[in-house]
């Protein structure tokens, strides 16, 4: 009896035991339980903060998209100041009272998706771009087109006269001359552009790609240059034209650019950026590389396909002066190996090898261009009107008008003097040809050009 009371003793204690070790596990799962529940709570607590922090930002950041959406169709659909405003329509009535309805031998040109035609309207000797209606790429050209050039202004820009909605028409100045490519394949027996001509249509190309490029609030790339789509005025200066695959670049910040992509890139298979073709982003050194298979067409007069192959095996071998166009004229030799290294380094394949427009290219480009100037004479056939010849280099690039007191700015280019004098006192420091800051704002009398001028115009007068 007594062994059975003291195991139940034992039994006692050792229960007791369990249940004080029991009592203490129990004690510090409620401390922990509620250790963790107040860090649940507080958790929750920033969780919840950061959820509302969140939910504030989201509809920043969404405010701010559609503030940005609504920017940018207000600028790229802006309308421009009283001077500038182009409010141009027309009926298509029209147009097809100025092309006889769109007769075929007024056709003047044709793409994918429309035709170019010559007409008469109100007066005025016109091209009549018609895009097709039925086709929703030729609907957003016209769009991107109208849009680009009622907004961006520059001297090798072609001029919209005006628009036709109802017929997606386009209405611009007409170009005696044609275009670049039509020039190159002297078409109808004109003569070959000489050696000058063809170096100031690379210097004014590049003049306006630089302007398009640093164009504000955003930058413009042209995407399908090509010799079809330059065309040229009565003093042969070169007017981009056919922005309808062009595209307005978002610029984010200071630094950064937001890249135009579309996984159905168009354009001309041998002047296009092998990148853009590959990855569909569009980017300003896509022209870079557009320009540079056009610089080496116009030295050598060669067509575009495996051109670049062409020179730099030419270059390699010593052999350059074989493939010089001479139908050009005597081109200077040193000038021409500037060019066509320039021009191989702008058609590198790959985008990163591409020079700079502004930091590069127009550094060569540049003094090439004064150079051509002091030796150019005119081309033949070049009209100003019916029964005037006037030399392309007599003509001001703000004024398009003939030079009486010539200047020559820091950028290369001479102008009217108190043309340039007034765009300088008006506070402008940059290039009216490029955009870039001028060096400084001294102006040097181009006497020699003067000298020209003034013979020239005495010769007119017998």
């Amino acid at each position: 009896m007594r062994r059975e009371q003291e195991e139940a003793c034992d039994a006692l204690y050792s229960a007791n035991e369990q249940k004080v070790t029991l009592e203490q596990r129990i004690s510090e799962i409620k401390l922990y339980a509620k250790d963790n529940e107040d860090k649940l709570a507080t958790n929750k607590h920033q969780l919840e903060l950061l959820q509302a922090d969140y939910d504030r930002l989201q509809h920043e950041r969404d405010a701010a998209i559609r503030e940005a959406d609504e920017l940018q169709e207000q600028n790229l659909q802006r309308v421009l100041p009283p001077s500038e405003t182009l409010n141009t329509k027309f009926s298509l009535v029209e147009l097809q009272q100025a092309t006889q309805d769109f007769d075929p031998t007024r056709k003047i040109g044709e793409g994918g998706f429309g035709s170019v035609y010559k007409g008469f309207l109100r007066n005025t000797t016109v091209a009549i771009k018609l895009l097709h209606p039925e086709s929703m790429q030729g609907q957003s050209e016209f769009h991107q087109e109208a849009s680009v050039l009622s907004t961006v202004r520059h001297p090798n820009l072609v001029t919209l006269i005006g628009t036709c909605p109802e017929a997606f028409g386009l209405v611009y100045e007409f170009f005696l001359n044609g275009s670049l490519e039509d020039r190159l394949a002297c078409k109808n027996n004109t003569p070959p552009l000489t050696w000058q001509t063809r170096t100031r249509i690379i210097g004014e190309m590049c003049s306006a790609l630089i302007f398009l490029h640093s164009n504000k609030p955003h930058p413009v790339v042209h995407g399908d240059l090509k010799p079809d789509n330059i065309l040229l005025d009565a003093n042969y200066s070169i007017k981009l034209g056919d922005f309808g695959i062009c595209r307005f670049l978002i610029q984010t910040n200071t630094c950064s650019t937001t890249l135009y992509r579309t996984t159905n890139p168009r354009g001309t298979f041998s002047y296009m950026d092998p990148e853009f073709l590959t990855t569909g982003e569009l980017t300003p050194r896509s022209d870079v590389y557009s320009l540079g298979i056009i610089i080496l067409r116009l030295l050598t007069g060669k067509q575009p396909q495996r051109i670049a192959e062409i020179v730099e095996d030419a270059i390699e071998q010593g052999n350059l002066h074989s493939i010089i166009d001479d139908s050009a004229g005597n081109w200077p030799f040193i000038q021409a190996k500037q060019l066509a290294h320039i021009g191989l380094r702008c058609a590198q394949l790959s985008r990163r090898r591409r020079p700079d427009l502004t930091v590069d290219v127009w550094k060569v480009v540049e003094p090439l261009m004064k150079t051509a100037s002091m030796t150019a004479r005119p081309v033949s056939g070049t009209i100003i009107s019916d029964d005037t010849c006037v030399p392309s280099y007599f003509i001001c690039p703000i004024l398009q008008e003939i030079m009486n007191d010539p200047h020559m700015a820091a950028d290369g280019f001479t102008y009217e003097g108190e043309a340039i004098k007034g765009w300088l006192d008006g506070g402008h420091s940059t290039s009216p040809m490029t955009n870039l800051k001028l060096e400084h704002s001294l102006l040097v009398p181009n006497r020699a050009l003067r000298s020209a001028i003034l013979e020239w115009k005495q010769q007119e007068q017998h």
